[in-house]
């Protein structure tokens, strides 16, 4: 994880970690990433439960059962991010959990935002072509394409198979961070390696990571917001709703964390100058919030679109399949058989 991405900086944080409002962060970090944990296995797996087993199998189910399962496996692995916080980033656990579980928080966070926008562009066709997609939306071209935002986080989370490892200060503390020794003949030589690597990972995160989905996002919503303009009507389906919800919060989450690593990416050599502390004791919290989206999905997914008191009284699994059920024709994915009309259905009903 980005807490620790190198031993030269794992040095310059000794002092910072003394301080006691980065002590009093790092608890507070805690007790999120705790809630965070708790909520996120029982939430997304309960969507998982829902959305894999108990409704009918459509594109809409498939995108939100796939964003479950990210969020899922991601909230898996805070027990031991907790664990290694507490530590003041020490690791415990060895070399293979060290590169495993960073392999897998980093596929399924770029993995997430993939989807999001995978997600985001299919709502646009079924709003700007619905005759198109009556007749060619099914669930196993979603099954084919859906595999693209996987493959894509894979091929990003390659620095990770190559550069993550189990690094010791010579004093004693293990951590699993980038490890750099076998780059260079000298310190020099691993400062300069470092700095290379790091700053492409930065950009990669924070270009193709972040900025890129969610400029995809931010179009298909102009797009979407037109169509509804041009056919005078204000109304949204209930799948738009809930991609909405699901957007805003990634975002609100999000952009913070994205906003101190790029800062963390510009200044990187300051940083091993242990310049700008302040960043390090932002990192806690602004990650920890990036972390809590993982569990905020299926609570977006019961109440958002319905009055919330009615919600409460029925059951979640009920609530759930309403909320990721798909709505009329034109979107639907179990209808393959071609439209005969060619007249456009309304951009509402998605």
């Amino acid at each position: 994880m980005e807490s620790n991405f190198s031993i030269f900086v794992n040095e310059s944080k000794e002092n910072v970690r003394e301080s006691p409002v980065f002590n009093a962060l790092r608890i507070s970090s805690l007790v999120v990433l705790g809630v965070t944990f708790v909520l996120g296995i029982l939430g997304n797996g309960l969507v998982i439960w829902v959305a894999g087993f108990r409704m009918a199998r459509t594109v809409t189910t498939l995108c939100y059962l796939n964003l479950a399962l990210a969020d899922f496996s991601f909230t898996s692995t805070l027990p031991f991010l907790m664990v290694s916080t507490a530590m003041n980033e020490k690791w415990p656990f060895g070399w293979f959990l060290c590169k495993f579980i960073n392999i897998v928080v980093d596929i399924n966070l770029f993995g997430s935002v993939f989807l999001i926008a995978f997600i985001a562009l299919d709502r646009s066709i079924c709003v700007l072509h619905p005759v198109w997609a009556q007749n060619h939306r099914t669930v196993s071209l979603a099954r084919k394409v859906i595999l693209v935002p996987w493959i894509l986080a894979l091929v990003l989370t390659s620095q990770i198979f190559i550069f993550m490892g189990i690094v010791n200060d010579g004093r004693g503390n293990t951590y699993c961070t980038f490890n750099f020794a076998p780059w260079g003949a000298n310190q020099t030589e691993r400062m300069e390696a470092a700095v290379t690597i790091l700053t492409a990972r930065g950009i990669i995160r924070f270009v193709i990571g972040f900025t890129t989905p969610m400029s995809i996002v931010a179009i298909c919503y102009g797009l979407i917001a037109a169509k509804i303009r041009k056919k005078d009507t204000m109304d949204t389906s209930r799948p738009l709703r809930v991609l909405t919800a699901v957007v805003v919060s990634f975002f609100i989450c999000w952009f913070p964390f994205q906003l101190i690593a790029l800062l963390r990416t510009i200044w990187i050599r300051k940083l091993f100058e242990r310049k700008y502390p302040i960043l390090d004791i932002l990192l806690n919290p602004v990650r920890s919030l990036a972390f809590f989206n993982s569990c905020l999905n299926p609570v977006l997914y019961v109440f958002v679109g319905q009055d919330f008191r009615k919600r409460l009284i029925h059951s979640l699994p009920a609530s759930l399949e309403r909320a990721l059920t798909e709505d009329s024709a034109p979107s639907s994915d179990t209808t393959t058989k071609p439209v005969s009309s060619s007249t456009e259905a309304e951009p509402q009903a998605m």
